[in-house]
């Protein structure tokens, strides 16, 4: 290739100072140096970078345009020596969390300013998953690092601690037909009415339902967002995490109904593997490892 990334440096010099002089000094260089550089460039190019005036250069048309990308790469190339300097002092280039979808996505904002703050290059990202989804994804390598809600598989080779649980709440809208119901309500009178219940996204692991009664109406969403719309609207009834729906409670959008058998809370899990953990993945663990759902405020 004829262009480098050397060349590019001395252009964008010489566009700073304004003179072949003022980008040698800039760049420790000898004068001469510098124009042979560009002299040779533009020659091999066959393009004119520059119109000049005595000891004074502008830049010409094709010469901003080659500047403008130029400086994009000299970014994107500073960027690469800063994130590998990081990867090679323990910091991964890319961490991905995976957490459960009844886990509201704000809890993870004031951990991402403060990650922010590290300067790493570590890039972060955030995927949401259902039930047993979310330990597939550890276990297949497309995690590094995850927050599930239910049971806790016995696997070996990963570092598993309990930060929190979810509390649930069985509710239908106003105007729904359970809301006038005689309470508690039994197991047998929810059999004539549609449930909404979330898909376990998992792939390859035992698909898990919740809630759900033999043989009874169902329509089947991929995440609780749309269960708990689909609810508001008055398609069907579901248990729902309270602290997704304390606003919807508050405001009487959503009614909560007392029930024979009422779903026991669950437990909140965080979990990584514990074999090539980077600093990212460990500031993480450390950072998560608390009640995260304990002090989210209504809405």
């Amino acid at each position: 290739m004829k262009l480098s990334l050397e060349a590019i440096q001395i252009i964008d010099a010489i566009d700073r100072t304004g003179s072949m002089s003022g980008a040698a000094e800039l760049l420790h260089r000898v004068p001469s140096t510098i124009s042979y550089a560009v002299g040779k460039l533009e020659d091999q190019l066959n393009i004119k970078l520059f119109d000049r005036n005595g000891p004074k250069v502008s830049l010409t048309a094709a010469g901003h345009t080659l500047l403008h990308e130029g400086r994009l790469l000299l970014h994107a190339f500073g960027d690469l020596e800063s994130r590998l300097y990081k990867i090679a002092s323990g910091y991964e280039s890319e961490l991905r969390i995976v957490f459960d979808s009844l886990i509201p996505s704000r809890v993870f904002i004031n951990d991402l300013f403060d990650f922010n703050g590290l300067e790493c290059g570590t890039r972060i990202r955030l995927t949401a998953e259902v039930m047993g989804g979310v330990w597939e994804a550890l276990r297949e390598e497309r995690a590094d690092l995850i927050i599930a809600v239910g049971d806790c598989p016995n696997w070996s080779g990963y570092q598993v601690r309990q930060i929190d649980s979810v509390d649930f709440a069985l509710c239908v809208s106003r105007d729904h037909p359970l809301a006038t119901v005689d309470q508690p309500i039994k197991t047998e009178a929810l059999q004539a009415h549609t449930v909404i219940v979330v898909a376990d996204s998992a792939r390859s692991l035992p698909a898990k339902t919740v809630g759900l009664l033999s043989g009874q109406k169902r329509i089947t969403v991929p995440n609780i967002d749309t269960k708990i719309q689909f609810q508001r609207a008055g398609l069907g009834f579901g248990f729902l995490p309270r602290v997704l729906i304390a606003k919807d409670l508050k405001e009487g959008s959503l009614i909560e109904l007392a029930v024979e058998e009422a779903r026991p809370p669950e437990p909140v899990w965080l979990a990584m593997r514990t074999a090539d953990t980077g600093e990212a993945a460990s500031w993480w663990y450390k950072a998560l490892s608390r009640r995260l759902l304990g002090d989210l405020s209504i809405g």
